[in-house]
């Protein structure tokens, strides 16, 4: 018998997605064609559909009547909003990951951490970028809360959105050194010094953005999706 591959899902098609958006390779603006995509994933517009209503209650995606679904483009007034956001919640979890931190879990972060300096002695870009977005991500994980892993995640893939957006071309993600700060602050207990170097990172980050306008950008679906 011959073996077949079961048809995917639309668990799959959202996580395929939210990935390409995460990794800059979605770009605001870009047109999502459900027939293009259901191509591409070899499945029903149906399913297509579904996927791109459940991107769309993130905010990730923007389906316009008779249109059909685009990347989301955010505004100025929503970049900001969600570094306001981050900072809240990623507060919120450094604190709760302090308070029952493992030997464990600092041995994961510093992995992650030589992952990304490895990128940047590199300078793997798609790497540096995907590693940067991944490292806040963990602690959300560590840190144990589903729900805010969840919240902390879409808003991660926004930052993306919004720095393809808005951050010049020349200007990369911070290094991981402040990370590397933020985890030894963290395996040490320090919560307030910990929350600190987490707020000036984040300030560094936004800093980098150039809100005032956005680029054009290229809006090839299949080339980022294949």
């Amino acid at each position: 018998m011959t073996a077949t591959t079961a048809p995917v899902t639309v668990t799959e098609i959202c996580e395929k997605l939210w990935q390409a958006i995460f990794e800059r390779k979605l770009r605001p603006g870009m047109r999502l064609k459900e027939e293009e995509l259901a191509e591409i994933f070899s499945t029903s517009r149906a399913r297509v559909r579904q996927a791109l209503s459940l991107l769309e209650r993130d905010r990730l995606v923007t389906l316009i009547p008779n249109r059909g679904g685009f990347v989301s483009e955010p505004t100025i007034d929503e970049a900001r909003d969600v570094f306001f956001a981050r900072h809240i919640v990623e507060g919120g979890l450094i604190e709760r990951l302090c308070a029952g931190v493992t030997d464990a879990d600092i041995a994961r972060l510093r992995a992650h951490v030589a992952l990304e300096r490895d990128a940047h002695q590199r300078d793997d870009l798609p790497a540096m970028v995907r590693l940067s977005g991944a490292f806040h991500i963990l602690i959300a994980e560590l840190a144990g809360s589903e729900y805010l892993h969840g919240v902390l995640r879409d808003l991660v893939s926004r930052t993306s959105l919004i720095s393809t957006m808005y951050q010049p071309r020349q200007v990369h993600d911070c290094g991981p050194d402040e990370h590397e700060q933020i985890v030894g602050h963290i395996a040490r207990g320090e919560v307030a010094a910990a929350l600190a170097v987490m707020v000036h990172h984040l300030e560094h980050v936004e800093a980098q953005l150039d809100l005032n306008e956005a680029p054009e950008l290229p809006r090839d679906l299949r080339e980022a999706l294949l």
